[in-house]
Formats: structure tokens, sequence, C-alpha cells
């Protein structure tokens, strides 16, 4: 689908981000649907470096959705305790893994209200599993996509369901999920949060905010 995007640099924005974080793959590690599920779940308020410590020896216990349903809720704490939030996390997971296995015959859906009815699934949850498995359109918004956007005055909106509004309304279909990671990249590497590296920004005179840092 074309986009109805009239702001000319986007095309040039896009073309920047894409050539300078050309390896756009979560940096979630995975092997399946189910196991990308889980380690976006478990990735919140915590690195994906942390979680990805945890999780091989969470899918070497309880390898299929049925087996992380029936779990000793004790032993999934104690595997993914130095995450955060560990309670709530290891409830989401055994519920959203019986869901997954009683409800939809052990696969992980793939329709946007089929996700979000998985408890610790939330909507950037689900675009990243349909992106990246599914590679359906859907962006993707975390605190590091958002500040990017707004720098870069595209959205004005902190909202990430307005985020999500704005950007898609601007994006094609076929880069959004490109743009999702190399706008999320860029805000980890360069357009930090405090103290953005403009001086290796590839985005220079296309951005309102280039070499200020109190945004």
């Amino acid at each position: 689908m074309e986009s109805t995007n009239r702001d000319p640099r986007l095309p040039e924005i896009l073309r920047r981000l894409e050539a300078e974080y050309p390896d756009r793959e979560p940096l979630l590690a995975y092997d399946s649907p189910f196991q990308l599920l889980v380690s976006v779940s478990l990735s919140a308020q915590t690195t994906d470096a942390a979680v990805n410590r945890c999780t091989p020896e969470l899918f070497r216990r309880w390898p299929t959705p049925r087996a992380l349903a029936d779990a000793d809720p004790s032993e999934l704490e104690e595997v993914i305790h130095s995450l955060g939030f560990y309670r709530q996390k290891t409830r989401n997971l055994i519920a959203a893994a019986r869901m997954i296995a009683e409800e939809y015959d052990g696969r992980v859906p793939r329709e946007m209200d089929q996700l979000l009815r998985l408890p610790g699934v939330g909507r950037k949850s689900a675009h990243v599993i349909r992106s990246h498995v599914w590679n359906l359109p859907g962006i993707i918004v975390d605190t590091h996509f958002g500040r990017v956007c707004r720098r870069l005055g595209l959205t004005g909106q902190r909202d990430p369901v307005k985020v999500e509004a704005d950007i898609a309304a601007l994006v094609p279909e076929d880069r959004q999920r490109d743009f999702s990671m190399t706008a999320n990249f860029h805000g980890r590497r360069c357009c930090r949060a405090r103290k953005p590296d403009c001086a290796r920004c590839p985005l220079e005179e296309l951005c309102p905010r280039y070499g200020v840092d109190d945004f």
C-alpha cells in the first residue's frame, strides 16, 4: 500500500537509515515463533542481552507451549529471576502458553486481536512477532523509536498508540518493519536520550533537532 505521506524528507530518511543499519534482525535470540513470543514478553523493563542469557535454559526445560503451560511457577521464577518483575512475567508466560496450547493448537497466532488476548503481549510485542515471523506490516514503538521520530518531527505524540498511528500513516507498509528496526537501532546507538551523537548522525540536515540535546 502506498503511503499518503507528504513529507519530502521521508524517502531519504528511510534510505539513509536502511544504509546505516543493514542488519535489521531483532536483538533477541530465537528459533521459532514461540521462542520469539516468550523472549519479547520477558524483555519488558530489562535488556535484550539479559533476556538472551536466560532463555537458553528456559527453552531447554520448557521447549513447547504445552511444556511451559505445565511448568512449576517457582521453577520458572528461578530461571527468570534476574530479569525483574519475575512473578508477573511467570504468571503471564504460563497463562499465555496455556492459551496457545489449548486454544491455538500449540501454534502462536498471527492475527493482532488473537495475539493481544495473550497475557503479557501488548501492541509492541505483537508487531514484533507479526513482522519478524510473517513479514506483516506494523510499526514497533518503543522508547528509542518514539524519541527518534519526535526528534525528526514525524510525530509530536508521546502515547505509543498515537505514535504508531502517526508513523503508520506516513511509512509505506512494505517499509514499516525496516523503519521500525532502523529507527530503534538509531535511537540506541546514536540518537540517545542524553547527549545524542549528532556528529556521526547520517540524517544531519534532515533532522530539525540536529545539534540539540535537550529534547
